[in-house]
């Protein structure tokens, strides 16, 4: 099997079920998530998020664009930062075309609204990933991305990062360092119990605050609802 037929079939996986579906079983299961990380901030309001995986190919993209979506359903202005600088894909998920992005922002090419995008989403803003570069985890480690998430807070009530698996590279414990939660997305009978637990003391080591564990792909019941 081609690498680019693989992508193109992990890309036809990808949907925004709770835009496209909202009363389906599936845009419930990603409400649900929307409410436990309300839940898990009721003392101080989450205004950054980054969502994760053990490896690739779990769902973390999935699952970041689908809860953007239902934050926004309910009247929050998010944005939605691409911030896997190796193998970008929420550009094309939300079929926004632009050659600008995060790293025309942290290379102080052009400036944080220069580069967000409107979406056909109502109240999802997209910073898509632009021009990939040689070195990823500098410019997320700069004080640039410092910088950027605080110009970001002041326009956007949440600012979700969809970042790199965790155990492939450093980029998503850079990021989560900076950023009030981690969401960690595993899947069902792919992701290996010593990963999901090497992944989750990675996260640890970063001090960002793991906010729970989203099971990814888990078959349906006759009794009970699976996501």
């Amino acid at each position: 099997m081609s690498y680019m037929f693989f992508r193109k079939r992990l890309q036809s996986k990808r949907k925004l079920i709770a835009y496209e579906k909202p009363q389906s079983v599936l845009a419930e299961q990603y409400r649900n998530i929307r409410t436990n990380i309300q839940f898990a901030s009721i003392d101080q309001k989450i205004r950054s998020l980054v969502v994760t995986s053990a490896n690739q190919g779990e769902g973390k993209t999935t699952t970041a664009a689908n809860l953007a979506i239902a934050f926004a359903q309910q009247g929050e202005k998010i944005l939605l930062i691409d911030a896997d600088l190796r193998k970008p894909v929420l550009h094309q998920l939300f079929r926004v075309d632009t050659v600008f992005g995060l790293t025309s922002v942290l290379s102080k090419q052009r400036t944080l609204q220069e580069c967000i995008a409107t979406t056909d989403i109502e109240n999802v803003h997209l910073l898509a990933c632009g021009p990939i570069p040689p070195n990823p985890a500098e410019l997320l480690g700069s004080t640039m991305m410092g910088e950027l998430l605080q110009e970001a807070k002041g326009y956007y009530d949440l600012i979700l990062f969809d970042t790199p698996p965790v155990l492939a590279v450093t980029d998503a414990q850079i990021i989560a360092n900076q950023c009030e939660g981690t969401i960690l997305v595993l899947r069902s009978e792919k992701t290996e119990k010593e990963q999901a637990l090497r992944a989750k003391n990675v996260l640890h080591h970063a001090n960002t605050t793991l906010l729970g564990v989203v099971l990814n792909a888990k078959p349906q019941s006759e009794h009970t609802y699976g996501y």
